[in-house]
């Protein structure tokens, strides 16, 4: 199926907000965003993601869209996730260049100015770098600094210190991620890995505006592991050291046994060793077989080759046919 002429004309800018549950939030945003991009772009549109809201998102987009019809909506047929709804934005956003913010008005509208201005001087990625994390907890701020101090160390790409989801991408960039269908999403090791001309610009996170974060603490731990397991094997290979200085150590003990019997004679071992002995190595067994569960566990989601999202409501956006988003992608990657 053909986009319409009025939806296949590119705009300048394209600005991707995942959303969920944020109808208090979005009023406020689209005000001050539509007067940031009416004052730094020739042309621009605005696409809300609404992953599944149960309250009444969907109801006020629909409104905000008969008022101005540059703000476009994709309504997802439940709740996927923000890794997911980002992407379905992605693959709808038609600007020259596409930014990527929160609906909870902690990435300031205000920010993108710059954002444009680094973008013309020939940057292709151009990130907003955290100064603090003052909005966040302390357990979540030390949570999230030991987990990209783990990742720097183990993972695959380096993730610029205090990047996060709120960027601007050029074209080709958005292009690249495009390419890339995994449903175990990590999009800051996503962004980082596409590689292309980067700059950071340094930002305050403000408070949230209205509710709270939907972000708790298991979620985190979740998404901690997909971005862990999408850019490293290290937690695969550990097994093979620890197994291999787990025999070096039973080697060595077994000779150390062999000789005192033979100098001292058979003694009757201990049972609390013997039980503390089969419980550790048991729980080593099932931790690691855990570990290959988690993998094998994404490599099952990724076979089934189920789409990443399904949409329930467009408005302002005609629905890409599979065939179609796919030579769309090809041909924007070339």
């Amino acid at each position: 199926m053909m986009r319409s002429d009025a939806v296949m004309a590119e705009a300048e800018l394209s600005v991707v907000v995942p959303s969920f549950n944020e109808s208090a939030n979005l009023r406020p945003l689209i005000e001050r965003l539509t007067a940031v991009l009416e004052s730094c772009a020739r042309s621009f549109e605005i696409i809300v993601v609404d992953d599944g809201s149960t309250d009444d998102t969907l109801e006020f987009l629909r409104k905000a869209h008969d008022g101005d019809p540059r703000i476009r909506v994709i309504a997802l047929s439940r709740n996927f996730g923000k890794e997911i709804a980002i992407a379905a934005g992605l693959d709808h956003a038609s600007g020259a260049a596409t930014i990527i913010m929160d609906a909870d008005l902690q990435h300031p509208p205000e920010m993108i100015t710059s954002f444009v201005e680094k973008w013309r001087e020939g940057y292709k990625n151009v990130y907003g770098q955290r100064v603090d994390r003052g909005a966040d907890s302390a357990l979540r701020r030390i949570l999230t600094q030991r987990f990209y101090q783990l990742f720097g160390s183990v993972g695959e790409t380096r993730l610029p210190e205090g990047a996060g989801d709120f960027r601007l991408l050029d074209a080709k960039a958005v292009a690249a991620l495009r390419m890339m269908r995994e449903h175990a999403r990590f999009s800051k090791g996503l962004y980082a890995w596409i590689g292309f001309k980067s700059i950071g610009v340094p930002f305050d996170v403000a408070p949230r505006q209205a509710g709270h974060s939907k972000f708790s603490y298991r979620k985190l731990t979740h998404f901690a592991l997909d971005g862990l397991m999408s850019f490293t094997t290290m937690p695969l290979k550990i097994w093979t050291y620890i197994g291999l200085a787990i025999s070096v150590f039973a080697l060595g003990l077994a000779s150390f046994y062999v000789i005192r019997t033979m100098i001292w004679g058979v003694d009757v071992p201990g049972y609390a060793s013997l039980i503390v002995s089969i419980t550790f190595f048991a729980g080593i067994q099932l931790l690691s077989l855990g570990i290959l569960g988690e993998y094998i566990g994404r490599i099952f989601a990724e076979v089934k080759r189920r789409p990443l999202y399904v949409v329930e409501e467009r408005l302002g956006l005609t629905p890409l046919a599979p065939d179609e988003l796919s030579l769309r992608r090809r041909r924007d990657w070339v």
